[in-house]
């Protein structure tokens, strides 16, 4: 398929998860406001930080979530449908097997961890434990969901996530409303109806799949080899999926452990914020790895290294053009947000968006390692060094620093990591590291800097108001289209905006000829 095809492919499915993450995006912003108000910041910090030790379980089901993904993708690329059928119900055995493994250890160590070592108010064990139960039978239920959801972005057909994602909104209102009607005990209510939600989500994907993917249509198939393959190919990935947890969900609990669910509930809200606003950017990476893996399978390696560095560039444009002005009126924005937000809020959201925007460049590298299939040492390299991060924390957190010191050892140690990640990925399949540093990170630096200046004008001479805040807005939008285009785009990458927005327009000309 020409390039040119595969780029109105990644284009169009992009909009459509634009069009899905605006409609989750701005519900949830909503909707955490009112949680927060209905619960408590105690009772919210609660929430995350039980429901966070059920994410520790997460990292099989992220492991061969990817491994499902990459998998299905290769088959796609060499269009062998029959390998496929085979791959598909190969991995919805090895789920069945991780969900029981997930159960053992969520009933038995997670169980023990969190009425023994995390700090919970008196009187609040009881709804803690409730939120535990229902958060593991939630996760059950989604982990099960994951093979379809592969299938799904393998195949390219976003639209399905678009729909989907009405439903999920509709699904996250009705919550809303029984909790601040019913006057049961919220914190227990709230986990019950999040449990309720995950089974109608799952459903749908499931239903639909099974509807439209004849390789979705599960059969008993147990291949030793190729069990082995995917066995082999996750194992080592799952070093990352550890180390990832440790330095989220861990640091989470750390953060617990010295300072209470006060400032979880600050961290949970700055991670909220930066879902919303990493979506734009992850959305097109979600877009970009099936042509990624599927270029690879097909030999066609120049195309896949330059989609890989244009990838790189758009993730970070898409990023920043949402972050800048949330990361400048940081604290006007949780303000109109929350009514009133505390300085450790605002500190962590605007320390948490530094982070997503250097890690932003982590994912299409990774895909192309993936694609691969030689995980071994990149996984050993980048886990081993991200793991520093909580030791390293806990030794600050001992020496009486702040917690927001976790956030600033995670930002300098994923810049060091990056430059790791870049020689592995050089020496897997030639990328240059010169033309990488040049074309991606000194171009995305100087857009960056340039960008901030006509806004930081505005901050400097104007007071703090609804007024400033939309000159912000709109002149950090401006800068960061007009220098992301001018000096952040090459010819060719300059052709494909061009040939997207034409795309574009004659797709609304038609529409309205009809």
């Amino acid at each position: 398929m020409p390039n040119t095809e595969n780029n109105k492919r990644i284009a169009k499915n992009t909009l459509l998860l634009y069009f899905r993450m605006m409609l989750i995006m701005l519900v949830s912003l909503y909707t955490v406001r009112v949680v927060l108000n209905t619960l408590g910041i105690i009772d919210y910090g609660i929430y995350n930080v039980v429901g966070g030790v059920v994410v520790m379980f997460s990292f099989l089901s992220n492991t061969m979530a990817s491994a499902s993904q990459r998998f299905f993708a290769f088959d796609i690329g060499r269009n062998d449908v029959s390998k496929l059928k085979r791959t598909f119900s190969m991995t919805i055995n090895i789920y069945v097997i991780i969900a029981l493994i997930i159960l053992l250890l969520a009933e038995t160590l997670g169980l023990w961890f969190l009425n023994t070592q995390m700090v919970i108010p008196l009187g609040r064990m009881e709804s803690a434990n409730w939120i535990y139960q229902f958060s593991i039978f939630s996760f059950l239920v989604t982990i099960m969901t994951i093979p379809f959801n592969a299938i799904i972005i393998a195949r390219e057909k976003m639209s399905i996530y678009a729909y989907v994602g009405i439903v999920e909104v509709m699904l996250k209102l009705v919550i809303l409303y029984f909790i601040t009607v019913f006057s049961l005990d919220k914190l227990k209510l709230y986990s019950v109806l999040i449990f309720i939600s995950s089974c109608i989500i799952s459903l749908i994907y499931i239903v639909v799949c099974n509807n439209k993917f004849k390789e979705s249509r599960f059969y008993f198939y147990w291949n030793n080899e190729l069990f082995k393959s995917m066995f082999g190919y996750s194992s080592w990935m799952l070093m990352g999926s550890i180390t990832s947890l440790l330095s989220n969900q861990g640091l989470n609990i750390l953060i617990n452990i010295f300072f209470g669910p006060t400032v979880n509930a600050s961290r949970a809200i700055a991670y909220q914020v930066n879902s919303a606003i990493s979506s734009f950017s992850s959305n097109f990476y979600t877009s970009v790895r099936p042509q990624i893996v599927k270029a690879y399978a097909a030999g066609n390696n120049n195309y896949m290294i330059n989609l890989v560095m244009q990838s790189s560039k758009f993730s970070f444009y898409l990023l920043l053009l949402v972050a800048m002005p949330i990361l400048l009126e940081t604290k006007f924005v949780l303000d109109l947000w929350l009514e009133e937000a505390t300085e450790s809020m605002v500190i962590f959201t605007k320390l948490i968006i530094l982070f997503s925007l250097i890690t932003s460049l982590e994912n299409p590298l990774s895909a192309l390692v993936q694609a691969t299939g030689n995980v071994k040492r990149y996984e050993i390299l980048i886990g081993s060094f991200t793991l520093l991060s909580l030791p390293i924390s806990y030794f600050f957190f001992k020496l009486d620093y702040a917690p927001q010191t976790s956030i600033y050892v995670l930002i300098f140690i994923n810049i060091f990591v990056h430059f790791l990640r870049l020689k592995v990925v050089n020496e897997l399949v030639g990328i240059s590291i010169k033309s990488y540093t040049l074309n991606v990170l000194f171009i995305i630096v100087l857009v960056g800097m340039l960008a901030s200046i006509l806004p930081l004008v505005f901050i400097y001479y104007l007071n703090e108001d609804i007024y400033r805040f939309i000159f912000v807005s709109f002149s950090s939008v401006f800068s960061v289209l007009f220098f992301g285009y001018i000096i952040g785009l090459n010819k060719e990458e300059k052709k494909i905006i061009i040939d997207i927005i034409q795309l574009k327009l004659k797709s609304l000309s038609f529409d309205k000829s009809k």
